[in-house]
């Protein structure tokens, strides 16, 4: 009985906890004693208490934001609220669209490739590293094959050496078990 009163308390605590740190604090969710604060158009307006802080954004009409938690004293600054939330997610919004997401696309060789597909296959991974996109260079050994994998590792060096215009290793070429892999990035 008392252990599920314990983890009651203890969920009540982390939720609280946990929204205040995810969030910005507001207004009455402030519970230092002095703050620094900056008003709405940038200027410092010094370390004062918490209540003449809002004091001071009430009579604006806007919101004491926690800006910075963990300075000393923490800093606060009086704002609109869901004006600056927008603004941050604007801004959010915008780094995601910019960032670029690179795939690891990869091309599977055998030990007994004829040269007109790995050609085929030079011309695949030169669309791959084109389009921005890193290349996994597999070479697959199958059962008897295994005793001959340094006879083999030719064939990747073969394949680096026709990508070596667009191309070059950033992992060079290593044995996981059956197969023997490398990894190519376009040249900058």
């Amino acid at each position: 009985m008392q252990v599920d009163s314990l983890k009651t308390i203890h969920l009540f605590f982390c939720k609280w906890r946990c929204k205040a740190i995810s969030e910005l604090m507001i207004n009455g969710q402030i519970r230092d004693k002095e703050v620094r604060v900056i008003s709405e158009n940038g200027e410092q307006l010094g370390i004062m208490p918490v209540r003449e802080a809002m004091k001071l954004a009430q009579e604006a009409e806007l919101d004491l934001v926690k800006i910075a938690p963990k300075a000393q004293p923490p800093v606060c600054k009086i704002i609109d609220y869901g004006k600056y939330k927008y603004e941050l997610a604007r801004k959010e919004k915008e780094a995601k669209k910019k960032q670029k997401t690179v795939e690891v696309k990869e091309v599977r060789l055998s030990p007994n490739i004829e040269t007109n597909d790995l050609n085929t296959k030079v011309n695949n991974a030169k669309k791959f590293i084109s389009k921005g996109n890193k290349v996994k260079v597999t070479l697959r050994f199958r059962g008897r094959e295994m005793a001959h994998v340094q006879q083999s590792k030719h064939i990747l060096d073969d394949f680096a050496q026709l990508l070596a215009d667009v191309a070059v290793i950033e992992k060079a070429p290593k044995l996981e078990g059956r197969s023997m892999s490398m990894v190519l990035t376009e040249k900058r």
